[in-house]
């Protein structure tokens, strides 16, 4: 590993591109390195993740109106509009859209958790779809998509390693935008300077405020990365066609890091792999088992544990106080710490509630499952015995699973954490759990067979059997696949889930 000291530099300084963390970043995707067969393998193992999620999204209002946005903007050779026949094509940018909005609606792909929160896998969208649309003009196979994608999973996890960006309540796809550029220049084996103005432009048209995650939580929750996918390659052409972006992106005096971030005197240190060094940050990442926010999966485990373990006991009547210690970041972000009353309202949105941590723990005790569309039902939400356990759960931070959140080393990293529940005539439970059980380090990690499972699963409403298993031969090939075949990597819905759209009425 090499370390990049990262801080703002005075105008007036005249600094060279060299010491900037975008060029490092550059040079690391410019890097031709070899990918690790394991990395390919996981590579292969969160297209069929991203895959599943899309799948059960496909009939929802968001992903619906998002698909139809990207029909207006045909091209040839264009990429596929996951759902749509793979015969009909869109600019790339607008697939990336599309299939982005799919991927993110349910909250339901992998994740990395560190200084910053993530969900590496919405690069992938913006990587297939270029590759789709460029594959035989540039030459690219299979290995230079694996390639892609395990480099924007490196920059993005070293990048939340290193700098928090929700401290400063900026959205954390200003990592993401990053992240795609470098895959994408990785996978087109693009020189370090056009990488370094994508990457330049990509940061800067991605920085948000978090209110996107706060509150009364809307739509765009999900189709926020799949904006960062579009506006990603857009900056990647402009900069292949000999433009500029913004620089230096990071460091410079009215930049992100003197005014948005630490500020002007802050300091970053951010690993990166050694020139010729293994990309091999997709194996720190770890997928989700249930559709809600990762630092509710352990917690969704514990819930149904003690539903078997301790029946009847999830009764309002009998619990006078259940209070989880867990990590700053979860008890800001999706506990009771946020202040957001709306984690506690029954009639909040779909979004909302899966990000409420009291909402979550408690619909998985009572029920002994988590669903990803039935556990959010209104009525389900509504049901008076709920809104009463659930409104007596509250969330506290406790400095060591704040330490273990935070941890480097991935061994002893942990977003679970201790609870205490007070019934009634005084008798306390308490428990703790450190990892979701599909957690690599967990009671039951998720590997092939379960990434397969979730897929059949998740697609089977929407898409044919045959289909689904089309896919699934193209997707394990992906690492051998030659490159005028990367347009089978889509999923064609039913006709009748195409059919059944309702219709949005927009500019185009």
């Amino acid at each position: 590993m090499r370390v990049i000291d990262v801080h703002t530099h005075a105008s007036g300084e005249n600094w060279p591109k060299e010491p900037q963390l975008a060029w490092a970043l550059a040079e690391l995707a410019a890097d031709p390195v070899p990918v690790d067969d394991d990395v390919a393998e996981m590579v292969v193992n969160r297209i069929l993740d991203n895959a599943a999620v899309a799948a059960a999204s496909f009939a929802r209002r968001p992903v619906v109106v998002a698909r139809q946005q990207a029909r207006y903007f045909p091209a040839t050779p264009g990429a596929t509009v996951m759902g749509d026949p793979a015969s009909q094509r869109v600019t790339p940018a607008w697939a990336a859209w599309a299939n982005g909005a799919a991927v993110r609606e349910l909250d339901f792909h992998d994740t990395f958790l560190s200084e910053e929160w993530s969900h590496p896998g919405d690069s992938i969208p913006a990587l297939v779809a270029v590759a789709q649309h460029v594959a035989q003009r540039r030459r690219l196979d299979g290995t230079d998509l694996v390639r892609g994608i395990a480099t924007a999973y490196e920059v993005q996890i070293s990048l939340c390693r290193a700098m928090s960006l929700h401290r400063h309540r900026i959205d954390h796809i200003a990592h993401l935008g990053p992240a795609i550029a470098a895959g994408l220049g990785a996978m087109l084996r693009l020189e370090s300077d056009v990488i370094y103005h994508a990457i330049g432009q990509a940061l800067h048209t991605t920085t948000q405020t978090r209110q996107s995650r706060k509150g009364t939580i809307s739509t765009w929750k999900g189709v926020a990365p799949a904006f960062a996918g579009k506006v990603a390659i857009e900056a990647l052409d402009r900069a292949m066609r000999g433009e500029s972006a913004p620089a230096p992106i990071y460091e410079g005096d009215d930049a992100v890091i003197a005014w948005l971030l630490d500020g002007p005197d802050s300091h970053y240190l951010v690993r990166l792999a050694e020139p010729g060094e293994p990309r091999r940050e997709i194996l720190a990442s770890y997928t989700k088992e249930h559709s809600a926010e990762y630092q509710a999966q352990a917690w969704i485990d514990l819930a149904r544990r003690w539903s078997r373990e301790h029946p009847g006991l999830a009764d309002p009547e009998r619990v006078e106080s259940v209070t989880i210690f867990t990590s700053y970041h979860t008890h800001q972000v999706i506990g009771s710490g946020s202040g957001d009353p709306e984690k506690y309202d029954p009639r909040a949105t779909r979004e909302t509630l899966d990000h409420s941590l009291p909402y979550i723990f408690t619909v998985a005790w009572q029920d002994g499952v988590f669903h990803h569309d039935t556990s959010y039902d209104p009525t389900r939400a509504a049901r008076p015995d709920t809104v009463a356990l659930w409104h007596k759960v509250r969330t506290v931070e406790d400095p060591e699973w704040t330490r273990r959140y935070l941890s480097n080393d991935d061994r002893e990293k942990a977003f679970g954490g201790r609870i205490e529940v007070v019934l009634r005539d005084g008798t306390r439970v308490v428990d703790e759990i450190a990892v979701a059980d599909a957690h690599p380090l967990g009671a039951r990690p998720f590997a092939r067979p379960q990434y397969l499972a979730k897929l059949r699963e998740l697609a089977a409403p929407t898409v044919e059997t045959s289909e689904v298993e089309r896919f699934v031969g193209v997707a394990e090939s992906v690492p051998e696949l030659l490159g005028h075949r990367f347009g089978e990597l889509t999923l064609e819905a039913r006709a009748d889930v195409l059919r059944d759209e309702s219709p949005s009425e927009g500019l185009f």
